[in-house]
């Protein structure tokens, strides 16, 4: 089953884990210096915060795909919704390496789905697209280059996505 994704820029990490734990009633089931995700039951949903220098607030919404299978059946739903995707595949992100398609929805709002592959060491990769700032996973969308254009199948040659 899939899994709706959160993920809040916070200004003080130790602050909203006290809220959130206390919300959720859970501690987080990641926890690092600047970082920390819940895998919340009720509602289901992945939800994480991070305190790397962005404006606190929404950083991205996303889905959680429970295979790789799952991720291309979204894939191709994220191409129907007309967004153009950017698509990573075993990216560091989170101290998670997953496959990814990133998009926009109509008021820029970053959506990512994904699927984690294991977990990593460090918050992201220098190199990975999805470090472009430098400060976040979440990819300056508008900076990188689509390589599935808007209304083109998501399995086009040479995409990556499928």
């Amino acid at each position: 089953m899939n899994r709706f994704h959160v993920h809040l820029n916070v200004a003080d990490l130790a602050t909203s884990i006290r809220f959130y734990t206390a919300l959720f009633g859970a501690e987080p089931t990641v926890r690092k210096d600047d970082y920390a995700k819940w895998m919340v039951e009720d509602p289901q949903v992945n939800f994480a915060i991070s305190s790397t220098g962005r404006q606190p607030g929404i950083d991205h919404l996303g889905i959680q795909a429970d295979s790789g299978e799952a991720l291309a059946a979204l894939g191709h739903r994220l191409d129907a919704a007309g967004g153009a995707l950017v698509p990573e595949q075993a990216t560091v992100c989170c101290y998670a390496r997953s496959d990814k398609l990133w998009t926009e929805d109509p008021q820029g709002t970053r959506w990512e789905t994904f699927h984690t592959l294991g977990e990593a060491t460090t918050y992201h990769a220098g190199e990975a697209p999805c470090a472009t700032d430098g400060t976040s996973c979440s990819p300056d969308l508008r900076a990188a280059k689509p390589r599935v254009a808007k209304g083109a199948s998501c399995c086009a040659p040479g995409s990556g996505c499928c």
